[in-house]
Formats: C-alpha cells, sequence, structure tokens
C-alpha cells in the first residue's frame, strides 16, 4: 500500500507540472451507480473544451475543504459529446475524496482541470486493464465503436468478482469474443479465474498484435512487463499508464 501510495504522489506531482494551470467550474447533470462502487457522473463541458480519448484530467470537488484535494480521472464520453462523463472507482472506507463524490447530486459543481494522459489510440492492439484502470479504454472503445474502426481489438480485464466487471454489457457489445474477463476471487463457468499470466497472456499475443496497452496498479502493470518481454513483445509497442 506505501508503495502505491508514493507512486500516486509522484505521478501527482508529474502531472501538475505538465498540465496548464486553468481550472474550469462544471455543474454536475447526473450521477449513479454502475457496480455497487463505481459511480458515472456527467457534467457540463467547458466551451472550447478538448481532448482525446483515453486522457485525463485533475478534478476537485467544489466545496469547503475539497477545493483544493485534487484527483486524477480518465473522461470516459466522446470527445465529441457536449457534456463531459467519468467513471469513478470509490472507496468510501478512505474517507477521501471519492468517497465525498458519493455525496454529489445535480447542480453541484466540480473544478476540472486541462487533459494530460499518456494513453491514446494509436492502432489495433490488446489491452489489458485491472479494475478501475479500465476507464482510459472506456472512451477508446466507444471512438473505434462510432466510427466503425473495432477491428480485432481485445480488451482482458481483470477484477476480483464478477460484480466488479464495469460497463460489462457495454464491452460485451463493443467487442464480442475479444472482451475476455479473469477473475481473481472468483470461480465461475464464463471466465477463466487466477491472475493473469505469461501462459494467459500468451493465448492472445499473437502476429496480429501491433499494440498492447496496459492500464491498473503499479504491481500489477510490472508483472505484465515482465511477462511481455519473455513473450519478446517490442518495448516501444507498450503503452501504459498507472493509476
Amino acid at each position: 500500500m506505501k508503495q502505491i501510495k508514493n507512486f500516486l504522489q509522484r505521478l501527482l506531482k508529474s502531472a501538475k507540472n505538465t498540465i496548464s494551470g486553468e481550472t474550469h467550474k462544471v455543474k454536475v447533470k447526473s450521477v449513479k451507480h454502475i457496480t455497487h462502487d463505481v459511480l458515472q457522473i456527467v457534467t457540463e463541458k467547458p466551451a472550447s473544451f478538448k481532448f482525446v480519448s483515453g486522457q485525463a484530467t485533475y478534478i476537485a470537488i467544489n466545496k469547503k475543504n475539497w477545493k483544493r484535494k485534487e484527483r486524477p480521472f480518465t473522461f470516459t464520453n466522446l470527445p465529441s459529446d457536449d457534456y463531459l462523463e467519468f467513471v469513478i472507482k470509490t472507496y468510501p472506507s478512505h474517507n477521501g475524496v471519492t468517497n465525498e463524490l458519493l455525496n454529489l447530486k445535480e447542480n453541484d459543481e466540480l473544478i476540472v482541470r486541462d487533459v494530460y494522459g499518456a494513453i491514446t489510440y494509436k492502432g489495433e492492439g490488446l489491452f489489458i486493464a485491472g479494475g478501475a484502470g479500465v476507464t482510459p479504454f472506456i472512451s477508446i472503445f466507444r471512438y473505434l465503436k462510432s466510427t466503425a474502426k473495432i477491428g480485432n481489438n481485445k480488451l482482458i480485464f481483470a477484477n476480483k468478482n464478477k460484480k466488479d466487471i464495469i460497463l460489462k454489457e457495454e464491452f460485451e457489445n463493443i467487442l464480442g469474443d475479444n472482451f475476455i474477463n479473469i477473475l481473481s476471487d472468483e470461480k465461475t463457468k464464463e471466465y477463466d479465474h487466477g491472475f493473469i499470466t505469461e501462459d494467459f497472456l500468451n493465448k492472445y499475443i499473437d502476429g496480429t498484435v501491433k499494440y498492447v496497452y496496459i492500464c491498473g496498479p503499479p504491481p500489477m502493470m510490472d508483472a505484465i512487463e515482465k511477462q511481455l518481454k519473455t513473450l519478446k513483445v517490442d518495448k516501444k509497442s507498450i503503452i501504459k499508464e498507472a493509476f
């Protein structure tokens, strides 16, 4: 836990050095649960606000004692939409920003910074996500579907339990059999059980995979990068971002 906390602090410092200091206040249009612990928050979109699918921003809640507590969240709507959408995993026991987001209601305000982010779509490939690490891929897959360019893209999605799978039906609709789930804590007839291993990845790494996109907790990403190296995946073809 300490390792992850230190990593996130370094990521926050690095990102703040690369994004603009400009901020935008946006009103909340809707808040709803899409899993037992994941919120979908829709807000207004500032005029002339632009981002690329896969990018993110820093958000704070425009309330006393919360205005300076910024956290990184990914845009999950299409860049062409006239609103902003965020899919956010909450941690009620942490008593932090995500917990406070559970109290949001229509017409509350968020403070949104300009965009940043390392994950943007470069071409067809294999996407690997752990838990909330799937969020940068949501807008990417929605964009690919809207432009009829899904192709042979695949998504491996690792979660603890079936109930944790974010936007399960939507991913099934977009990707069909190329939506691959693996659960670490629950055994089901539908999905693989366990953790992502070299043997598991080898089933989906073939000559058609030009890029590998990874987003998840740092320990998971480190393990997968080592596995990809063993499988002789070119490091230059790996596009990644930790959360």
